[in-house]
């Protein structure tokens, strides 16, 4: 684990930016940007043209660690270049950003309210090759539907246990069991859901260290005992469907806890926009997102 890296996560001021959009979502991020299925075909061409986006992004100047502490990659964008570089290693030798890998494989079928994750075989091979491209941490997403107690311990439990695998191969991991935010009984799920994760965070190793990532609470501050806590080194809010100003509303009443935004962060990016207008567009998000995560 990178000591320098650790710091700037655990204390630096800025957000987390999530450019990890993986198989089934690129066609849905590609066409927000403006780049309609018409114009590729085939999954290489599709992966080839959203990381055209991402390296767009983080080229950026507007893409700048006075804002952003760390950014998390899909496994397709860990194994390309940007300038020659792999992706992990420009993000922080040229950007001072910290690289992130999603991991899951996806969302398994509904059962007690709720998504596990899909079985990952592989996750040890991915982790050893994770390690090899300088990546720091890690990020695997479960949904709560429901405040089904028996579904949020099974979320979580299968998050730490996998998140263990991960402390193993000397990467950070990102817990996120996201409450859906359409959720009728959201506010009970939250309070299942923090109940679960201190239970889980008392019964790990001395000295591991996780983050989590966590739907934005319907209560303001209702996580402020799990960002204090002494094993969890960030916690970062995903936008979870909200827009951006919404999703910036909502983090700004949180103390502490700063954004992992995906989408509200590509809002308003678009294919044809010049460089000029491109570079300030994503400003104007960056900046909005870093306010509301420095509260």
């Amino acid at each position: 684990m990178n000591k320098e890296q650790l710091e700037r996560i655990r204390t630096g001021k800025g957000f987390i930016a999530a450019l990890d959009q993986s198989g089934g979502s690129t066609p849905k991020a590609l066409q927000q940007y403006g780049v309609e299925p018409s114009r590729y075909s085939g999954e290489e061409e599709m992966y080839a043209l959203v990381h055209e986006m991402r390296t767009r992004i983080i080229k950026s100047p507007a893409f700048d660690a006075e804002f952003i502490l760390g950014a998390i990659l899909f496994e397709n964008t860990m194994d390309r270049k940007i300038d020659g570089q792999f992706t992990a290693d420009y993000l922080w030798e040229k950007k001072g950003v910290v690289p992130f890998l999603k991991v899951d494989k996806g969302l398994a079928e509904p059962a007690d309210g709720v998504q596990l994750l899909k079985p990952m075989p592989d996750l040890d091979t991915l982790l050893a090759r994770a390690v090899v491209r300088h990546i720091f941490g890690t990020k695997m997403r479960s949904v709560i539907k429901e405040a089904n107690p028996t579904g949020i311990r099974n979320v979580v439990e299968q998050q730490f246990e996998i998140g263990k695998q991960i402390l193993a191969a000397g990467l950070v991991p990102i817990i996120e069991p996201e409450v859906d935010i359409h959720s009728s009984d959201k506010k009970e799920s939250e309070r299942i859901l923090k109940e679960e994760i201190l239970k889980q965070l008392s019964a790990l190793d001395e000295g591991a260290t996780v983050m989590l990532k966590l739907s934005i609470p319907t209560e303001d501050d209702f996580y402020r005992d799990l960002i204090e806590h002494p094993r969890v080194a960030r916690v970062v809010a995903l936008s979870g469907g909200y827009d951006r100003q919404e999703a910036n509303e909502r983090l700004t009443r949180n103390h502490g806890l700063i954004a992992s935004f995906s989408r509200a962060l590509a809002e308003g990016l678009s294919d044809q926009q010049t460089d000029e207008q491109f570079n300030g567009t994503l400003s104007q998000s960056v900046r909005s997102i870093y306010e509301a995560s420095i509260t």
